[in-house]
């Protein structure tokens, strides 16, 4: 595996995250366009936060081998990500119309 398929590998799982976490709750779902867009960016955004800890897709084939146990941690990564993306847009949607509505 190269870097860059890990990273799609791990922006896909985030898609995959979003996806099934907001068909088991509703009240965070944005459609199925609206979940894949904050899957994919909530993984990125947890990837490159968190992944200078030393699970990043380079640090997974450091050396040309592969790291499972930095791989598996990536995809935990990922899809925390993919969730917490969710929630935290839901949670600023909901503030912005309450502005919305108190004008």
């Amino acid at each position: 595996m190269t870097g860059t398929l890990i990273s799609l590998i791990s922006i896909f799982i985030g898609i995959i995250a979003a996806n099934v976490f907001a068909y088991f709750k509703k009240e965070y779902s944005f459609g199925f366009t609206g979940n894949t867009l904050v899957g994919v960016f909530g993984s990125i955004f947890f990837i490159k936060s968190f992944g200078r800890l030393g699970f990043d897709p380079w640090s997974i084939m450091a050396g040309g081998t592969f790291h499972s146990n930095l791989f598996i941690i990536n995809c935990l990564v990922s899809v925390f990500g993919g969730i917490i993306g969710l929630i935290a847009i839901k949670y600023i949607s909901k503030r912005l119309n309450k502005e919305k509505h108190n004008l």
